[in-house]
């Protein structure tokens, strides 16, 4: 049989140096209008024209209908694909604009709709069952992220690493944001231990995919909308963050609602948290 040539739209960076010659990927998780694919021992993510752009993603036309587990034959048809990475961010980024800005956006969150997730704490109220048994330690955690103590974030955060239903769990997706946050303002030695920490951590605790994905938000790599929010924070452009969360909450079922939670929380935690 031949090769199932996958015709792709748009590319991550990171996708298209693991899928250029590639001549077979194994299915990880068949959704239901998307794959997980492991290729060149590397986990890429194939949906279809116009999902959300990741580093890893591969979009295109005509996705293989093949189950978990399953072993194809396949080519990357690269041709017309247009390449997506992370946008340079203006530097030097300033903390105090990031956290005004985030401030700003916070108090506008009620307009993206209704929050889910780790969310609700954006809007002053619990999370639902089973994220409220962890509220507490969620305002915890973004606490010491805004306060600057990687130690303490990190203790916090790794009890976080798995909480909730998914392949990436919502607790995950938190401590991402978080971090990816704290990437923008500094990378010393003590935030770069806590990262290293919480990596270690996440591959017992949590599904592959999301420590994967965890470990590139880690990096300061994530989902197109996030690099976007970051971007329009820095340059004070309220509109265009709004935007880019309107863009992001839309992610899963929690996912974008719960990385917007950690990363406006590691920025400046809003006193108005329930």
């Amino acid at each position: 049989m031949p090769p199932h040539v996958i015709r792709v739209i748009e590319v991550g960076d990171r996708a298209r140096r693991l899928i250029e010659g590639a001549s077979s990927a194994t299915a990880v998780a068949a959704l239901r209008h998307s794959l997980y694919l492991e290729v060149a021992g590397e986990l890429i993510w194939l949906g279809p024209a116009g999902s959300t752009l990741h580093t890893r993603a591969v979009l295109a036309s005509d996705l293989p209908h093949v189950d978990a587990a399953t072993r194809i034959e396949t080519s990357f048809d690269l041709r017309h694909a247009a390449d997506w990475r992370p946008h340079e961010l203006p530097r030097p980024i300033h903390p105090e604009t990031l956290a005004s800005e985030g401030r700003r956006l916070a108090g506008m969150v009620d307009r993206l709709g209704r929050a889910d997730g780790f969310g609700a704490l954006l809007v002053a109220e619990r999370p639902a069952f089973p994220l409220d048994r962890a509220a507490d330690d969620a305002r915890r955690f973004l606490e010491a992220c805004a306060r600057n103590d990687a130690a303490k974030a990190a203790g916090i955060g790794e009890r976080l690493l798995g909480l909730g239903p998914g392949l990436t769990p919502a607790g995950d997706d938190l401590v991402g944001g978080a971090f990816f946050a704290r990437r923008l303002i500094a990378s010393d030695a003590a935030w770069k231990e806590a990262a290293a920490a919480i990596r270690a951590r996440a591959d017992a605790r949590t599904h592959p995919i999301s420590a994967t994905l965890l470990g590139d938000l880690l990096d300061g790599s994530g989902y197109a909308p996030l690099h976007d929010l970051a971007q329009a924070l820095a340059e004070s452009d309220g509109a265009a963050a709004l935007d880019a969360a309107a863009r992001l909450v839309r992610i899963g079922h929690s996912s974008g609602w719960d990385i917007l939670t950690g990363f406006l929380g590691a920025l400046s935690i809003e006193k108005s948290m329930a």
